[in-house]
């Protein structure tokens, strides 16, 4: 049937860290725990979110140890248990983990200016360019919904994830993924359909609970 229901995904992006308010290039094994306004958001979103979501059949997070602490307040609140994946992981930026951007400028400015010509197909040395990053989220988001028929879930994960799962769910140019900003402990609400697929609201944080 046209229209009908896949799936529900609400995308949360972790609470604030160091790396993020320092803006760092952060993965898996460079990533440090919230801190305390990361705190506060964990807390807040998943305030928010249970009130205005009150039924979810699971809750996914990525490995990183700020998005496992962030989805740990939103089991709270829901009384559930979290499914951690792995493949809920950030774009991989190789030799540029752990640099700012002022950084990177500092030491790659060859590289960075090759980044900001070809974003879609360059990538640092042994990164992911944003193509290949764009088919990962694609092919974790289409397991999750036949894994999660007609049901609604929660995946905590990366502000790059969730901007990788928005321009794929509106089909929107690759190159233009990163013009959507994604702040960190804001939520993202994609319904998945037969036939095509609605973002209902978009990095929304809610100011108190």
């Amino acid at each position: 049937m046209l229209f009908k229901r896949k799936c529900k995904i609400t995308f949360i992006a972790h609470g604030a860290t160091l790396y993020t308010e320092e803006n760092r290039i952060c993965d898996i094994e460079s990533h440090p725990p919230l801190n305390e306004r990361g705190q506060e958001e964990a807390e807040n979103i998943a305030k928010w979110i249970v009130k205005r979501s009150p039924q979810v059949d699971a809750i996914y997070t990525g490995e990183s140890l700020s998005c496992i602490q962030t989805a740990k307040y939103v089991a709270k609140e829901y009384d559930k248990d979290i499914i951690i994946r792995t493949d809920l992981k950030n774009q991989e930026f190789g030799i540029w983990k752990g640099l700012s951007y002022t950084e990177i400028e500092k030491k790659y400015p060859e590289m960075l200016d090759k980044y900001h010509e070809f974003t879609s197909s360059y990538a640092p040395e042994g990164g992911e360019t944003l193509l290949e990053f764009q088919a990962r989220v694609e092919s974790v988001i289409n397991t999750l919904i036949e894994e999660n028929l007609t049901k609604r879930i929660i995946v905590v994960t990366h502000s790059n994830f969730i901007r990788a799962a928005i321009r794929n769910a509106l089909e929107l140019p690759v190159e233009f993924q990163n013009r959507v900003f994604i702040p960190t402990g804001s939520a993202t609400q994609i319904k998945y359909s037969q036939g095509w697929n609605m973002l209902m609201y978009c990095a929304h944080v809610p100011l108190s609970v």
